[in-house]
């Protein structure tokens, strides 16, 4: 028997989170998945997987969604898309 609430439901998207630099060691792991709608919805999911050094690290970050950077975005617009790849990219020294 199915059970109808089995992980995120129907028409959710999954993709992957990639963390790079100090966000890879905050986290304790290069990606993961994600099967939430929006930005703020994956982060805040991150951050309750990876509370600490993580929800530091993610103040400082900027963010690419399919190769898009997100910029000044309010994070709760920025849709997230099947089969996406959302890059976690802490401040690089050096540029």
């Amino acid at each position: 028997m199915m059970v109808a609430d089995e992980g995120k439901g129907a028409g959710m998207p999954a993709g992957t989170i990639r963390y790079w630099a100090a966000a890879k060691a905050a986290a304790g792991r290069p990606e993961e998945p994600y099967t939430e709608a929006t930005l703020a919805e994956a982060l805040d999911a991150a951050r309750r997987r990876h509370p600490g050094e993580l929800v530091r690290v993610l103040k400082r970050c900027a963010f690419l969604v399919d190769g898009d950077p997100v910029g000044t975005r309010d994070h709760e617009t920025v849709r997230l898309a099947e089969g996406g790849t959302v890059e976690v990219l802490p401040p690089f020294a050096g540029g």
